[in-house]
């Protein structure tokens, strides 16, 4: 039997890294949001790899916290190590990646949330949706409490209707045998949303002390101090951080994996749901790649107060019996204890191409999803759609323009355009290939690219916005500075030259044309010109990659600019494609089965041909614009 519970301005489902960041970012704003979870010691938890960042991933961290989110700040409370990747690379693909203590990360978020004004954390399981004239308006527990909401926030993980399986076995169950949520899935189903079915997988854990360290290579943290939020200070850095350690498989692993086989779920029919080519299951691995002779394995601690260890790059779906024959295969597992058996996991997404892109459903209004249920994979990914997603019903139900963060503005406008694009058919990972704006798109400068949109929406703090604006004139002002400074070549200029079998000058240069040489760093310039002692090393990283890329940057801007007008092309709802002759059949249907709602986006759209969007573009300006009947 229903009773009335609360009404709230938002509903949010899930709490997850999804469902955090939409919840905080709306009561931010200023709305009175309800947050349900079906178990409220599971609030951010880490299902899979207790680490935040990576490549790209690590970038998307960046632009949560320059929109005003909580991951970043969160990691930077909860990390026991912090490391800059590829630093021996270009900036656009370096990236920072943390190990969190996996508790810690949770119960601080939790706690966060907990003291948000506007916001209450509840727990329950949400069955169904209220949808009323096509409007969703609120939503109903399994116990029959009814939350009445101006928008809803669908944000459910792997639990929509999750299954677990373990070689021959297969349960109903959310992620860590937590309790799946089956009735939403049907009702999602019931109210017209296609659904697709998709796997992701884990490794086992096992216990640290009966591991042998000593035949392993030691992977430790920076001792340079980096952080992933803008408002965390050097001075918090932590120095006494946990190693992870590096282990591989050999080809005895291989042999114990390629007789078992025929126990695989994934091999024997058990597994249904489609599973990320990028992060693939150790049989998946052997069967693929069947020429390596081994395979990366990185040993990392699941926090401070616990013995479980996390084997990274060893997810798996084989018996319990196999796990333990394939980890005492490895080196410095020889005799370890499997403390958690890895498993695969089956859960339903909504079939993304339904989603505008500001992740309100098509078919239902007010009704927003993010995260896994998206058809994502990764934390990060997760919390960046859910800070969208929150930002937009929040803006939408107090009857402000959305905010859609363009492909050239940030990773998480790639991700989110790819997927209401281009749809996609197997658990998406945010990669570096898939931003063809890469270079503008770096960890260094997602708070210039993103901090004015999240402090317009309200979500940025004036004292963070105010250092940002501080940082911004300091760069603009070293780069001027540098351009109206002239290098002579006296000899000692020639010396230092010439010490680096660099060629010398032959004229005076500008002190930024000296620093775009590929040898020069920024600390040799000042050598030559007298240095700003008041720049930190941020802003003297900022004003360095911004000269010495300067050309390739301004050449993507170029591009930027031609995007932009196309992304001001705007194409009516409810056109009627099947009345402008001229259109391939594919395009035809693709275009009716996405809707695109700029020229640009119609362009990204696989299988829609340049011809295509010039016969649409004079359609469009020719004024002949056909609506499909209500």
């Amino acid at each position: 039997m229903e009773f009335q519970g609360d009404s709230y301005d938002i509903v949010v489902v899930g709490a997850g890294h999804a469902g955090s960041e939409a919840a905080l970012a709306n009561a931010r704003m200023g709305n009175k949001t309800l947050l349900l979870t079906i178990n409220l010691d599971m609030v951010a938890f880490m299902p899979c790899n207790p680490s935040v960042g990576g490549p790209a991933k690590g970038v998307v961290v960046r632009e949560i916290d320059a929109l005003g989110g909580e991951m970043g700040k969160n990691i930077d409370k909860t990390y026991i190590q912090m490391r800059m990747l590829n630093t021996g690379k270009g900036p656009a693909v370096r990236a920072l990646r943390a190990q969190a203590d996996k508790k810690a990360y949770a119960n601080e978020m939790k706690r966060t949330i907990e003291k948000e004004p506007n916001l209450t954390l509840r727990q329950g399981l949400v069955s169904k949706l209220i949808v009323e004239d096509g409007v969703c308006k609120g939503v109903v527990t399994n116990t029959g409490a009814r939350y009445s909401a101006k928008a809803v926030i669908i944000t459910a993980g792997t639990a929509l209707r999750g299954e677990i399986i373990i070689g021959e076995l297969k349960y109903s169950s959310g992620p860590n045998n937590s309790q799946p949520s089956v009735a939403l899935a049907d009702n999602l189903k019931e109210n017209g949303l296609e659904i697709a079915r998709f796997k992701t997988g884990t490794p086992p854990r096992v216990k640290s002390s009966t591991i042998d360290y000593s035949v392993t290579e030691i992977q430790p943290g920076d001792e340079t101090p980096n952080h992933f939020s803008y408002s965390t200070p050097d001075s918090a850095y932590k120095t006494d951080q946990e190693p992870c350690w590096l282990t591989y498989t050999n080809l005895g692993t291989h042999q114990i994996i390629q007789d078992n086989l025929h126990r695989a779920p994934m091999f024997t029919g058990i597994v249904e749901g489609v599973g990320a080519r990028y992060c693939p299951s150790i049989e998946d691995k052997i069967v693929r790649f069947a020429d390596k002779e081994r395979h990366q394995l990185f040993l990392e601690p699941e926090g401070l107060n616990t013995e479980e260890v996390y084997v990274q790059g060893l997810s798996t779906s084989l018996p319990e019996d196999v796990q333990v024959d394939v980890l005492r295969s490895i080196a410095g597992l020889e005799n370890v204890e499997m403390m958690r058996t890895g498993y695969a996991i089956e859960y339903d997404v909504v079939v993304p191409h339904q989603l505008r892109p500001t992740l309100e459903t098509k078919k239902i209004a007010n009704l927003y999803t993010a995260g896994q249920t998206n058809g994502t994979s990764g934390y990060e990914e997760a919390a960046g759609q859910g800070l969208l997603a929150g930002i937009n019903a929040g803006l939408k139900i107090q009857g402000k323009e959305p905010l859609i963060l363009k492909r050239s503005d940030g990773y998480i406008g790639v991700m989110i355009d790819d997927l209401v694009t281009k749809g996609t058919q197997e658990p998406y990972r945010l990669l570096t290939s898939r931003a063809e704006y890469r270079l503008i798109l770096r960890h260094d400068n997602a708070d210039l690219r993103l901090t004015e949109m999240g402090h317009q929406v309200g979500l940025v703090k004036e004292d963070q916005y105010q250092s940002y604006l501080a940082k911004k004139a300091a760069v603009e002002g070293e780069i001027a500075r540098l351009h109206n400074i002239r290098i002579k070549p006296t000899a000692e200029v020639q010396a230092f030259l010439a010490g680096k079998n660099a060629a010398p000058l032959k004229d005076g240069v500008l002190a930024a044309d000296f620093l775009r040489r590929p040898e020069i760093s920024y600390e040799e310039l000042m050598q030559f010109v007298e240095p700003d002692e008041t720049l930190t090393a941020k802003e003297i990283e900022q004003v360095s990659i911004q000269i010495k890329y300067e050309g390739y940057i301004k050449k993507a801007l170029e591009k930027v600019e031609k995007l932009k007008r196309m992304e001001a092309k705007r194409i009516p709802e409810n056109i009627d494609y099947e009345a402008i002759n001229g259109l391939a059949t594919e395009a035809r249907q693709k275009l009716i089965k996405i809707q695109p709602e700029t020229i640009a986006q119609a362009s990204r759209i696989s299988g829609v041909n340049p011809a295509d969007i010039s016969i649409l573009m004079v359609y469009l300006e020719q004024g002949r614009i056909a609506k499909v009947s209500q």
